[in-house]
C-alpha cells in the first residue's frame, strides 16, 4: 500500500500525518492526506490545486515532475516524501 509522508519542517506549522492509502496517483494520496488533515492542503497546494513552488515531491526516489496534475502513478509499494 502506498505511504505518504511529509517533511518534518512542515511539522513546525501544522500536523503532518503518515498515511497509507491505495490511492493510485499522487493527487489521490495527497488527497487522503488532507482527509486527515484540511489544513496541510494550504501548505502544499495553491489556490489552483497545484504544488506550490516552495514544495518538492519524490516518489520512490524520483522527483516528481508533474507540479499540476499530480496525476503519476503510484505503485502498491510506492514511498512518497512531500
Amino acid at each position: 500500500m502506498p505511504r505518504i509522508e511529509f517533511t518534518p519542517q512542515l511539522r513546525r506549522f501544522t500536523d503532518t500525518p503518515v498515511v497509507d492509502t491505495g490511492a493510485p496517483t499522487l493527487r489521490e494520496a495527497l488527497e487522503a492526506a488532507f482527509a486527515i488533515n484540511p489544513q496541510l492542503r494550504g501548505y502544499v497546494l495553491d489556490d489552483q490545486g497545484h504544488l506550490r513552488p516552495n514544495v518538492v515531491v519524490f516518489i520512490d526516489g524520483r522527483r516528481s515532475t508533474d507540479r499540476i496534475a499530480l496525476a503519476e502513478a503510484l505503485a502498491p509499494e510506492s514511498r512518497v516524501f512531500v
